[in-house]
């Protein structure tokens, strides 16, 4: 089919309906502010009073999940690529189990509110979070957050306006104002609750499009049917050359890497996990996660395939019809419900209901980090109800610095773009940091400083290659498309460029040696290098710098208790017992590792004693 030539527009129930997403998001923050008595300390706001069931939590981490990248972005991609993003279903369940596991055991246990109090806590590690401490905070949170807020704002804002007609700024600014809104009045649980509302619009939206695309393909068959000959049912390519882009090896294993340095230590990620009642209902809101991710794949394919079908002899991006792979979601979406008052306005609020979820757990997720680790530590006299407004102060800053990352986005895109993918990649080196402190106990603070510094030497190293030179398509693997049913004149079928193609652009003639090898390493092998780099390294220089005569706190380790173990409602799980920052003085019998010695640590399972040891 070609495209409609009477392409509808925006009309004034697509505009009610999504001002109803925004107000209704609204009324939940200030419910929030005010249920419970209000946000009266800092754990309120920022973890909740760390009294969440599992199943709000595991559809908030859905919610952040999907952002609107994903809404307009992942169907574009199966259309382009084919369906083997879907063995991204395969590397959803070992990471969602390597976070349960692994990370999570430890992370509730000590209580942390950021993840990176690991640093006052684990002090054989004490160097390289000391020399590096600030600076991972800063280069895996805070400018990585800002960064790609300000994209996740403004891109798909671009995208819904150069289709639809959609207001853009009035939808940025409504946006960014609503979610700052309701974040500061309702804190965690107003992010929570409202994730809850989006992911629900979210899926209607999906559902919409998927629906109406079967009637008026006739079938879901014809769906599969064409896909199948157009050779998007890609599923299973097991060629293990790490250069290529997508294959069975590069999703599984380097894609584990990739999204468990997402779920398993980033703090918008954790802060949520971490803030449920118990571990029991942490774990299980991590695997009921699990679900939605699953069902969020199963929906984007559908509507990757749907897109195939209904423009697979008129292609609109060769056409010309839309200047963006990202555009083609809300163009399929205004050719096929025009006739449907509102349903064009519900898609697009569920394209903004990601970019809502996204934000609000990164402007939580900043505050907290800022209060615990760069507020609290320092002014130890501050009363809860002060870092309780502190923290509201920092969700209003936050959220203005989003608003202005947007503004920014608009003038220098490709230019954040390729920045937000370099200090994308420190997220390898910085899950390796953490799986020496939890996995290895004579992992030492040189080790890890010299283990952390060489992966990010690594990674940076072939990512920014990477920008400068981008892989060759025939690493990519385009699929073929076709305009050979456009009823358009020839001239408009010329190649179209992407638009957000990398603002380093290098003649082929001039690239080195390494751009077609080491630099056209496939992206989601880019954390798997920097991870096992910072690893490798620092148990080796541990090992040499006497590693193995530390004594270590096994309540900072990954214990065979931690593992898969406590997965029941028993009466003998008891509540987590939070970091107390008071300092204490030292008992005369000593301690088991006297580095710990300044910081007063009570562990919920046995308030006196630590593997036999007093503490």
């Amino acid at each position: 089919a070609s495209p409609s030539s009477t392409m509808g527009r925006f009309t004034v129930w697509d505009y009610v309906v999504f001002a109803a997403m925004l107000v209704i998001s609204a009324v939940i923050g200030i419910y929030y502010a005010f249920a419970g008595g209000g946000q009266k300390t800092s754990k309120d706001f920022l973890m909740g009073g760390r009294s969440m069931s599992a199943l709000p939590v595991a559809l908030s981490l859905t919610a952040s999940f999907m952002s609107a990248v994903t809404v307009l972005g992942t169907p574009a991609e199966i259309y382009r690529y084919g369906a083997i993003f879907c063995i991204f279903a395969i590397t959803y369940g070992l990471v969602v189990l390597c976070s349960a596991e692994i990370f999570l055991p430890v992370f509730y246990k000590l209580g942390i509110t950021s993840t990176y109090e690991v640093r006052w806590s684990r002090r054989s590690l004490s160097i390289a979070f000391r020399e590096l401490g600030g600076l991972s905070c800063l280069l895996s949170t805070c400018l990585p957050s800002t960064l790609y807020t300000g994209i996740v704002i403004y891109a798909p804002a671009l995208a819904l306006n150069q289709v639809t007609g959609f207001d853009l700024w009035g939808a940025v600014v409504a946006t960014g104002v609503v979610c700052t809104f309701y974040c500061t009045l309702g804190g965690l649980k107003a992010v929570v609750w409202t994730d809850v509302f989006q992911v629900g619009i979210m899926i209607a939206g999906f559902s919409s499009v998927i629906i109406r695309a079967v009637v008026v393909q006739e079938g879901i068959g014809r769906i599969v049917n064409d896909s199948y000959y157009g050779g998007r049912l890609n599923f299973w390519d097991f060629n293990p050359n790490p250069l290529q882009r997508h294959t069975f090896w590069t999703i599984v294993i380097g894609g584990t890497f990739t999204w468990t340095s997402i779920y398993g230590i980033n703090q918008s990620q954790v802060q949520r996990y971490i803030a449920c009642k118990s571990r029991f209902h942490a774990k299980m809101s991590l695997y009921i996660n699990l679900l939605g991710l699953w069902a969020i794949l199963a929906c984007a394919t559908l509507c990757g395939l749907a897109l195939y079908s209904i423009y697979k002899d008129c292609d609109p991006w060769m056409a010309k019809q839309v200047s963006a792979l990202d555009q083609l979601m809300p163009y399929l979406v205004l050719d096929i419900l025009h006739d449907f008052p509102g349903m064009p306005g519900l898609f697009v609020a569920s394209a903004y209901s990601g970019t809502l979820s996204t934000v609000s757990s990164s402007i939580n997720a900043l505050a907290a980090v800022t209060v615990e680790d760069l507020i609290r530590p320092y002014f130890r006299s501050f009363s809860e109800k002060k870092l309780s407004w502190i923290s509201m102060g920092m969700s209003v800053f936050y959220g203005g610095v989003c608003i202005g990352m947007a503004a920014l986005a608009s003038l220098l895109g490709a230019l954040l773009q390729a920045a937000l993918s370099i200090f994308g990649m420190v997220g390898g080196p910085l899950l390796g940091l953490f799986a020496l402190g939890i996995l290895c106990s004579f992992a030492n603070g040189i080790g890890a400083f010299v283990g952390l510094v060489t992966g990010f030497v690594i990674s940076l190293w072939v990512g920014i290659g990477s920008q400068i030179y981008p892989p060759l398509p025939e690493r990519t693997k385009p699929l073929y498309l076709s305009t050979a049913g456009c009823n358009i004149s020839s001239e408009n079928l010329m190649t179209t460029e992407n638009p957000l193609t990398t603002v380093f652009n290098t003649p082929t003639a001039e690239r080195p040696a390494l751009a077609d090898n080491w630099y056209s390493l496939s992206y989601l092998y880019f954390s798997t290098l920097g991870t096992l780099t910072t690893v490798v390294v620092g148990i080796i220089i541990s090992l040499l710098t006497g590693g193995l005569k530390q004594n270590t706190d096994r309540k900072f380790l990954l214990t065979k208790e931690d593992f898969l173990s406590n997965f029941s409602r028993s009466k003998s799980e008891t509540k987590v017992v939070v970091l107390d920052w008071k300092q204490f003085t030292v008992a005369a019998e000593g301690t088991d590792n006297p580095a710990f010695s300044h910081i007063e640590m009570d562990v919920a399972s046995d308030k006196n004693k630590v593997n036999g040891l007093h503490i």
